[in-house]
């Protein structure tokens, strides 16, 4: 009996077969990682953006002066806004739907608070208390309401039904 040196043809092709799913299933593993990575970046980047609208909209809201115009879907009035010189100003201020995004316009900058918004509701509240009646429009050239209960309807999300409910203390009436 005679040895043979080398593989035979069915030992190279399970061989390469064996290393075709090798390399396939680190390509699908490698592809997962990085499709998991981009979502995870997304998923933060609209955090960011959500926290930092909220924190926005408290800021300007506590930093208001009148007059004051609170509609049912809409709100305008005078607030302390920061400027690029790194001061604050008054700007004239007013907070929006249109086409579908919440918006904060502020000296002539607009910001885009929520997106995919449906509808936008604001309530004012008149007087502290457990008894006490928040009305659906604020029209005042001297004082502002107590808080705003901001209602956005939507929210980008898929469940049309979901609204988002907010509240935001304004300072000291005028």
């Amino acid at each position: 009996m005679r040895r043979r040196e080398g593989f035979t043809l069915i030992e190279v092709i399970v061989a390469v077969a064996v290393a075709g799913i090798v390399v396939l299933a680190a390509h699908r593993i490698f592809t997962g990682v990085a499709d998991g990575a981009k979502a995870v970046t997304v998923a933060r980047q609209s955090l960011d953006r959500s926290v930092n609208a909220r924190r926005w909209l408290k800021a300007t809201l506590l930093s208001l002066d009148p007059p004051f115009e609170g509609r049912v879907n809409r709100a305008s009035f005078t607030s302390w806004q920061l400027v690029p010189g790194g001061w604050f100003e008054q700007q004239s201020t007013q907070l929006l739907l249109q086409n579908g995004d919440f918006l904060g316009t502020a000296g002539g900058e607009t910001l885009h608070l929520a997106d995919g918004g449906t509808d936008v509701a604001f309530d004012y509240l008149l007087d502290p208390g457990a008894d006490t009646k928040w009305v659906r429009e604020w029209i005042s050239p001297v004082s502002a309401p107590l808080a705003v209960r901001l209602r956005i309807a939507g929210c980008g999300r898929q469940d049309a039904g979901c609204v988002d409910t907010l509240l935001f203390l304004v300072k000291a009436r005028g």
